[in-house]
């Protein structure tokens, strides 16, 4: 195959139609849920714009009577630009969020070359797709039949990413729910105009629960409008020895560091302190996204995409990881830092 042959477009399939009618694609309410949570977004972010940064390279293997040489050819248009109504960095960086979150991913083949080999691509969303024969959230294979938004659509024009990580959404799913909880938490403690605390009655004829359900709706009223308020002889206020605000805050923190576990990054690279990890600097920083966390859908979307159905016999795609690993201008060199050390910068 060679990039001077001429492509045509795919023969129509019975939910073609629905490819590229954007109206009808949608990440999922999972996936939204899940992007709410800042350390989950910025893990996914920070992967996304590493493996969207990316550029293919193109090789074949040669024996040279004791092993293989990778022999580097010229790559195909579609490695460039694999869809050309969007960027190669947009396409690379939706793949791997849909691996990230679901496990799996979808490129629909748009064109074809005269070999029959795929010339350009769409990203499907995964959210998108239903696989009658398979449920989630474990992907034992690649599916016999795929649904996108109801309608089926030929398996032989669909190229299916299986990621080797279970999918944020079913591996997470109870983190970010309680990391949730404590945003909300802290969201209530952020409008307190008062320091927290609790009325006691100290005399006088007990109260219903009625009656200091009203005295303590009264007292907050009070307090969000008046700087001063007041309590008669038989009441008082008693303040929290330890600020409520400090302890969501601290489960917050411990919360991040379990989604950071879950994502499978570094945690000071979504901020988290450690107390003892260390890095040297931007370049250690940029090694350990790659080999911690992005390099299993890296060697998943290379994979896939030198297989048979994409490329002929004996040629590969790989990223062009070497720069991006080797490029020290990215970010200015810092020594000896610790992670609390970053953190207070």
């Amino acid at each position: 195959m060679s990039a001077e042959m001429g492509s045509a477009p795919i023969k129509a399939a019975a939910g073609s139609s629905q490819v590229g009618s954007f109206l009808s694609y949608s990440i999922g309410v999972g996936e939204e849920r899940a992007l709410s949570v800042p350390t989950v977004s910025r893990a996914r972010d920070l992967i996304a714009a590493m493996i969207g940064s990316l550029e293919l390279k193109h090789y074949s293997k040669q024996w040279n009577g004791d092993s293989y040489d990778e022999v580097y050819l010229p790559t195909e248009p579609w490695m460039d630009v694999p869809d050309p109504k969007v960027t190669r960095n947009f396409i690379m960086a939706n793949t791997f969020s849909d691996l990230f979150f679901h496990g799996r991913a979808f490129w629909y083949v748009t064109t074809r070359y005269s070999t029959g080999l795929p010339a350009s691509f769409t990203w499907l969303p995964a959210a998108s797709i239903s696989t009658p024969n398979q449920t989630g959230p474990q992907w034992f294979g690649q599916s016999d039949v795929i649904m996108f938004n109801g309608l089926e659509i030929s398996t032989n024009d669909v190229i299916q990413f299986l990621s080797p990580i279970a999918g944020m959404l079913y591996t997470g799913n109870r983190a970010m729910s309680i990391a949730q909880h404590l945003d909300q938490a802290a969201d209530r403690y952020a409008t307190l105009e008062t320091t927290p605390g609790y009325l006691q009655q100290k005399g006088g004829e007990t109260m219903s629960g009625d009656e200091l359900s009203d005295l303590a709706a009264g007292w907050a009223s009070a307090r969000r409008n008046n700087a001063i308020g007041a309590l008669n002889d038989y009441v008082e206020f008693v303040e929290y020895k330890k600020d409520p605000a400090e302890v969501v805050a601290q489960q917050r923190q411990y919360q991040a560091l379990e989604l950071a576990r879950v994502a499978n990054i570094p945690p000071y690279l979504v901020g988290v302190a450690t107390g003892g990890m260390t890095y040297q600097n931007a370049q250690q920083a940029r090694q350990d996204l790659y080999l911690f966390g992005a390099r299993p859908y890296i060697d998943c979307i290379e994979q896939t995409l030198s297989a048979a159905n994409v490329l002929p016999r004996n040629r590969y795609v790989e990223f062009n990881i070497e720069d991006y690993l080797s490029d020290a201008e990215l970010m200015p060199e810092r020594t000896d830092v610790t992670v609390e050390e970053s953190l207070d910068d």
